[in-house]
């Protein structure tokens, strides 16, 4: 990474960390424009380390670098403070335009990442899991979290996780809201 990015006049490479602390650190020390930031770090994970710079050293851009896609990660980093998020196979003059752009103040998305989020805000229901509709079902019928845990022979702990992963896919606050945007979207059907 080192060796590409050095071959631009208008990249300065400040600092090298191996470990999120140690980027949290170094940005304390050498107070960088943009930190390029892996998820996949040892101790500190990278959305941990971006979440603190953002909160200490708001002057400083941080453009995840990662080679996970997937919505989790993606809104993950963003909601830590991430001026953008772009994927490992997309090196090269995508990294250097990615670079740019977060240091000029834009957002930059990978286009595979910004196609993952279009997809959040126009089809949310389609991405549930089999056991999450099944579980929204039971939701829906106004089941507990121990009756839903019994019938479906789960633990009350993974239909918690369940329903909490489905009000944030859904963006719902409470199970009412949850209730009412499963039948509005025709994800369950309510017999009765």
């Amino acid at each position: 990474m080192r060796a590409l990015l050095g071959y631009y006049d208008d990249i300065e490479i400040v600092g090298e960390a191996r470990a999120g602390a140690e980027a949290v650190e170094l940005v304390g020390e050498l107070r960088p424009d943009v930190v390029l930031m892996d998820i996949a770090m040892p101790g500190l994970n990278g959305i941990e380390a971006t979440r603190l710079i953002r909160q200490q050293y708001p002057h400083t851009r941080v453009l995840v670098l990662s080679q996970h896609g997937e919505r989790q990660y993606v809104l993950a980093a963003l909601q830590a403070g991430a001026s953008g998020y772009i994927l490992k196979r997309a090196l090269g003059s995508d990294l250097l335009g990615a670079l740019r752009a977060v240091a000029r103040g834009e957002t930059y998305l990978h286009s595979e990442v910004s196609t993952v989020l279009v997809d959040e805000v126009r089809c949310p229901g389609e991405r549930l899991t089999a056991r999450e509709k099944e579980i929204l079902a039971h939701i829906v019928h106004g089941e507990s979290n121990p009756q839903i845990a019994a019938s479906l022979s789960l633990s009350v702990k993974t239909v918690g996780w369940h329903r909490t992963n489905l009000m944030s896919k859904l963006n719902a606050h409470n199970a009412a809201e949850l209730v009412r945007m499963a039948l509005e979207r025709g994800l369950v059907v309510d017999e009765g």
